[in-house]
């Protein structure tokens, strides 16, 4: 396959006129100019017309739970499955989805599912040479180590505290897939051993923390080097309590998900975060909920009941934020059109950055050359016109 006639977002962060080849569901070259010369016999190969559109990365979405009436904690192969094939159509290439705080056991059964999953996939892919729904190329484990006093949706029936043994359990069950675990460091005296122990084997983040400035600092300084949906579940940021917001700021190896749906942050403040942390270490996330892709009305999250109105999803029981009931693509447009972040920068927050933190930059996250021929193009509005997944064209 050929694409033709777009404008090719570069590893140097911005748009330039030219054509990518595809060969064996990878990109085999990507040339730039007014007029590139075709190689080759044209009339043996697909080409797709892209009309002046924007030709994307594949997006990479390393922070949500679920859409399209299915959640990942559901436990199944099949809930697994249809979320990827409803993040592939929207032009979602890899997923990395979220655990609520659930039981040690259950957590262990959805996380065995999920490596399960991953390797049907994988030997299907490898017979077939391509695929056409998202790869699951890690997991993000939002609890159980949390804090009662940040829980935002999650049961605080089931939160506990940092333990090694536990976590190596979670690690195990998934077979590596795990790429980081959320902690509260101020609900337990030992939290910086256990960023220190475990640091080297998944990344740790702060997540549902009430952590002041200080307390992030030293689960930094051990190792944690993530945060979860920045301003989220998390103490304010005020000029003589900065808390986690300021302490992330101050920590230069620590990169910052953020939910860019209108709902969570507020386009002000999205701004001032650009400015204070610096686009290469923010992460835009969906957070996106199993209503995404779906109509308003009642859904569940960590078996908890929510009410999903207006596109804002809340818990029924105290009406706060259950996650969102919005996805990446939709999040990255509105960070564009209505938070006036530059396109070439909210791209980089949902391909590039989230694959380096992931580990996967040598496959995705850009388009280049020997990686994987997954390539998104949006129109002048930022509307989606196509998806190539693995160098076949889904949508």
């Amino acid at each position: 396959m050929v694409i033709r006639n777009v404008k090719v977002y570069t590893e140097e962060k911005e748009f330039r006129k030219g054509e990518i080849s595809i060969q064996d569901g990878r990109i085999k070259e990507v040339e730039y100019g007014e007029s590139m010369r075709s190689k080759g016999n044209e009339s043996e190969e697909k080409v797709l017309d892209g009309e002046g559109c924007y030709a994307i990365p594949g997006l990479i979405d390393l922070h949500f739970h679920g859409c399209c009436g299915y959640d990942f904690c559901d436990g199944t192969k099949e809930a697994i499955a249809k979320i990827a094939e409803y993040e592939a159509s929207i032009g979602v290439a890899a997923i990395s989805p979220a655990t609520m705080t659930l039981p040690v056991e259950e957590l262990e059964r959805i996380l065995a599912v999920a490596a399960e999953y991953k390797r049907e996939v994988q030997k299907e892919t490898e017979a077939s040479g391509c695929g056409t729904a998202a790869d699951l190329v890690g997991v993000n484990m939002e609890g159980p180590f949390i804090s009662e006093a940040k829980k935002g949706a999650q049961d605080e029936r089931n939160i506990i505290s940092c333990d090694t043994e536990i976590c190596q359990r979670f690690l195990d069950a998934s077979e590596g897939l795990v790429r980081f675990v959320g902690i509260a460091p101020e609900r337990n005296e030992n939290a910086e051993e256990f960023i220190r122990k475990m640091k080297d084997k998944v990344h740790i983040s702060l997540a549902h923390t009430n952590a002041d400035y200080d307390t992030a600092m030293a689960a930094f300084a051990a190792g944690a080097d993530h945060a979860v949906h920045l301003y989220n579940a998390m103490p304010a940021f005020t000029h003589r309590n900065p808390g986690v917001v300021g302490a992330v700021s101050d920590s230069a190896h620590v990169n910052a998900e953020m939910i860019c749906d209108g709902i969570h942050i507020h386009p002000s403040v999205v701004r001032a975060a650009f400015k204070m942390l610096g686009a290469d270490r923010i992460i835009l996330i969906s957070d996106s909920m199993r209503a995404t892709g779906m109509p308003d009305g009642q859904y569940t999250l960590g078996g908890l009941d929510v009410n999903v109105a207006g596109g804002k999803a809340t818990l029924v029981s105290n009406g706060a934020l259950a996650g969102s009931a919005t996805n990446l693509m939709e999040c990255m447009k509105r960070l564009v059109v209505q938070m006036n972040i530059p396109l070439e920068t909210a791209v980089a927050c949902a391909t590039m950055n989230p694959a380096r933190c992931l580990g996967i930059s040598g496959e995705y996250g850009s388009v280049t050359a020997g990686k994987k021929a997954d390539i998104v193009l949006l129109d002048e509005e930022l509307n989606l016109k196509a998806v190539v997944k693995d160098g076949i064209r889904i949508r």
